[in-house]
């Protein structure tokens, strides 16, 4: 696995877990019973914390990034090979 597919699974692991870890411990306005006036949505989270969310997503990405990594490297599974006429 070269430098640039590596990166590229990185990153597509790191949106998919993303996506998963967004709504962990959300709470919305109307949930929380806070009147958001006119014009608010009642939906929207009270407190997001993205930067934790951020935090968790990068680690649980680095952790299913290594043990893809490692049953690639190892040959535990083994991927069919690119046409070489490309």
């Amino acid at each position: 696995m070269g430098p640039i597919t590596a990166v590229a699974i990185y990153l597509t692991i790191w949106w998919t877990v993303l996506f998963a870890v967004l709504p962990w411990g959300v709470q919305s306005h109307h949930e929380a019973g806070i009147n958001k006036g006119d014009g608010g949505d009642p939906a929207a989270p009270v407190d997001p914390k993205l930067k934790q969310k951020f935090l968790t997503t990068t680690w649980i990405s680095a952790v299913v990034f290594a043990v893809i990594f490692a049953v690639v490297q190892f040959g535990l599974v083994k991927l069919p090979a690119l046409p070489s006429g490309y």
